[in-house]
């Protein structure tokens, strides 16, 4: 598939075998090529690339350099430090060093690079969150402005994360490109109340953390409808009395895309229970909000709301 001029390839295969310009290590931050991905590069390439990589080295986790490809193929090793010397990875180091690595590539003005599954070795990070964060990043690399970069290639090294990734990427930015690919993303989000508390969800897709029942409107639908979809999708729930509190439109509330999203307060009666897509749902006091790690800015969505229901001032 292609994201205006660039084109997006999954492949199986070793990326040590790729003829691309640039090939992305899953690097620590010290730039030292031990197992996994960066060990086989050495391997295939030489230890030329890891003495060139260590001189530069070290350098923030999420930050990327490049070296030469030694006796490798590629024209360049772009090094995206996704972990520091604990082999620990998170979601912001994936989507970072990510971010970097293409960054990057546009600087060298390479036409093709090759990225492995970053943070899926020796991180331990889920295959499939790896997949949509890089998919976002790459959307949201080649959705606006020109680049010099022709070609995409994810190289996966066996069959288990060529599928994951085939789903993941692919089927990712197709309903991105064909879909939603008019921007800004319009988004609703319902603050819904019920004995007890507000009801709030636990993300299992990328960017993870706790939510607001809500998600992107669909062509033709209104804010309304849309909210109400939403909350019934994810809690369960049929929402009456929607009203409209106010629009989010701070550019950088996403890590994914620019959303724009407006939050409703409803009322529900029941027991709601985790739609397909929520990994957890829970009632909460808004006396216990400041505990919880949320996703996006509802937290201050939520803090605007409780001063709301202390003043009655909208935010």
């Amino acid at each position: 598939m292609k994201i205006k001029d660039t084109e997006i390839k999954i492949v199986l295969g070793d990326i040590t075998e790729l003829r691309v310009d640039a090939i992305v290590n899953a690097a620590n931050n010290k730039l030292l090529m031990g197992g996994g991905v960066a060990g086989a590069i050495k391997r295939k390439g030489g230890k030329i690339i890891e003495e060139e990589a260590v001189k530069k080295g070290p350098i923030e986790i999420g930050a990327a350099i490049a070296t030469g490809a030694g006796e490798l193929a590629a024209k360049y090793v772009i090094h995206a430090a996704t972990m520091g010397m604990d082999f620990e990875t998170d979601e912001v180091r994936v989507r970072h060093s990510t971010r970097s690595a293409l960054e990057l590539a546009e600087q060298l003005e390479v036409k093709s690079i090759a990225f492995p599954a970053l943070g899926c070795g020796v991180g331990g990070f889920p295959l499939l969150a790896s997949a949509k964060i890089m998919a976002q990043e790459v959307f949201r690399h080649f959705r606006h402005g020109k680049s010099n970069i022709e070609e995409v290639v994810f190289c996966l090294y066996d069959e288990e994360a060529f599928s994951v990734f085939n789903k993941g990427v692919i089927r990712y930015l197709e309903h991105a490109v064909e879909v939603l690919m008019n921007g800004p993303f319009v988004t609703v989000d319902a603050i819904i109340e019920i004995e007890g508390g507000i009801v709030i969800i636990k993300r299992s897709n990328p960017p993870f953390g706790w939510a607001l029942p809500g998600g992107f409107v669909d062509y033709g639908e209104s804010l309304e409808d849309a909210a109400a979809r939403e909350a019934k999708e994810e809690t369960g729930l049929d929402v009456t009395d929607l009203k409209q509190f106010h629009t989010y439109s701070d550019p950088s509330r996403d890590p994914r895309f620019h959303t724009i999203g407006t939050v409703f307060i409803a009322r529900a009666k029941g027991k709601p229970e985790a739609g397909d897509d929520a990994a957890g749902l829970r009632v909460v006091e808004l006396s216990q909000i400041e505990k919880l790690a949320f996703a996006f800015d509802h937290k201050k969505i939520i803090e605007e709301y409780i001063s709301y229901k202390n003043s009655g001032a909208l935010p």
